[in-house]
């Protein structure tokens, strides 16, 4: 928000002096700070797909029409050959360190003392206690603009997230709360105890405009049940605190003979709830006759929504090519980006891998702007609609020969891939590493060219536009 509001500021101050400029020089007055000029627009929300230009003023979207005149802008980017969409949204994402000791790293760690661990993470093997958390902006690099952290945190951990990663960074911060109020990674996501409905529905309502649902995940994955580990507990316990805050659940599952994916689906999901990993190894997703298991469709015609949630091990080709061929797509596209795979994976990685399944990149770019925006209830978002916030993604197709990778180790082929040339958040050029944007070096103003006396000075810069 803090970095929202200097941006504003930044180019209500520009307008200014441009306008008082023009002025004293009898010049014409731009209408608009920025102008995306002879892209593509594809604009689910707005049922746009075509050549338009896209205007921006004081961190807003002004106009997107065609032909906007270049003179009327400050700054005029040449997006020619390229697709301009709304921000994207990545609903699962890992920021913070929920339950992980702020010493994870240190040698005296909890981490490293294998025995204390092993006693502690009963349950799931990809439990751990250091951090899953990875640096939010690093979203910028596919043209997400606003992510969603997917329960690092609960009730006990979510302030020291916000106040350490969600209040300081640059993209778009949202959070599904985990039901467990230490929240992920701190060894008591079998703690049944730790799963308390009001206190996380308190906190829900507490941070209602950041957080947006409820999360549970890695819940009694192979242990015996018994008493103080009851069949449902973590799915009932985050499905009670999600009608308490009337919010959707997020769910991250593992099924067993005394909890199966159709009563998770068909039975204990609500309308709006979502199923994240839904191509991933444990889901019966194909029958043994190659047909889509029909469960799925009863399910979204009961209103919940799938989700890729892709991570490091929750994407599996022999499930997703061959539910995708049938005509099974996720509702969203998602990363689950975290410290475990972020070097190979992000969110132009997953759409590509869709797209080289054969899904029209309008239909990616849906799943990937309104559907998600909807799904956390946040309809504002997603969109170039007038007025609304200035996030847009400058998105390229290439095409040649690719190679995808999924969670079990397998290649699958494809022919196009999508990468982002540049990331726009509030108005802001955060992420163009091409320098679409950006003037040849030997014309920039004369202020590049100086040397700075004192450290303080004037940036040797070679435009004013408001960018990191």
């Amino acid at each position: 928000m803090r970095q929202t509001v200097e941006a504003i500021c930044t180019l209500t101050a520009l307008f200014a002096v441009l306008v008082a400029n023009a002025q004293v020089a009898n010049t014409p007055v731009p209408r608009y700070d920025l102008l995306l000029k002879g892209g593509h627009v594809i604009d689910p929300a707005n049922g746009l797909d075509g050549k338009r230009d896209v205007a921006v003023l004081v961190g807003k979207v002004a106009a997107v029409e065609k032909d906007i005149p270049a003179n009327e802008a400050l700054k005029v980017v040449d997006v020619s050959g390229l697709y301009v969409t709304p921000g994207l949204i990545d609903i699962h994402y890992h920021v913070g360190h929920g339950g992980a000791p702020l010493n994870w790293f240190a040698p005296d760690s909890p981490d490293h003392e294998v025995p204390a661990l092993a006693a502690l993470l009963t349950a799931d093997p990809r439990s751990q206690l250091a951090p899953l958390g990875v640096p939010a902006d690093l979203a910028l690099q596919s043209g997400v603009t606003t992510i969603v952290d997917a329960g690092t945190a609960g009730a006990d951990t979510f302030l020291q997230e916000k106040e350490e990663v969600i209040d300081h960074a640059k993209v778009r911060v949202l959070a599904f709360l985990n039901i467990v109020a230490d929240g992920m990674t701190g060894g008591l996501e079998q703690t049944v105890d730790q799963m308390d409905v009001k206190r996380c529905a308190d906190t829900v309502l507490r941070y209602s405009d950041i957080i947006v649902g409820v999360k549970t995940a890695h819940y009694w994955t192979q242990k015996p049940l018994e008493e103080l580990h009851p069949t449902w507990a973590a799915v009932d316990r985050a499905v009670a605190c999600g009608e308490a805050a009337k919010v959707p659940v997020m769910f991250d599952f593992w099924p067993r003979p005394e909890r199966s994916y159709a009563d998770l689906i068909l039975e204990k999901a609500r309308p709006g709830d979502i199923h994240t990993h839904v191509f991933a190894q444990q889901f019966p997703i194909v029958l043994e006759d190659g047909k889509l298991n029909p469960i799925l469709q009863q399910a979204r015609n009961r209103g919940v929504i799938f989700d890729v949630g892709h991570g490091a091990g929750s994407f599996w080709f022999r499930n997703a090519v061959r539910a995708v061929k049938q005509g099974f797509v996720p509702d969203s596209m998602s990363t689950d980006l975290h410290t475990g795979d972020f070097l190979i994976l992000s969110m132009s990685n997953v759409m590509s891998k869709f797209l080289s399944m054969g899904v029209p990149l309008s239909d990616l770019i849906r799943r990937a702007t309104v559907n998600p925006a909807h799904e956390i209830h946040r309809p504002e978002l997603g969109t170039l609609s007038i007025g609304k916030d200035a996030d847009i993604a400058v998105l390229d197709e290439l095409h040649g020969h690719f190679g995808y990778i999924d969670c079990g180790y397998a290649k699958m082929e494809g022919t196009s891939q999508i990468v982002a040339r540049m990331t726009i958040r509030a108005g802001r050029i955060l992420y163009d590493p091409s320098g679409l944007s950006m003037v040849q070096w030997e014309k920039a103003r004369p202020q590049y060219f100086n040397i700075p006396m004192l450290q303080g000075s004037l940036p040797a810069t070679a435009d004013s536009y408001p960018r990191n």
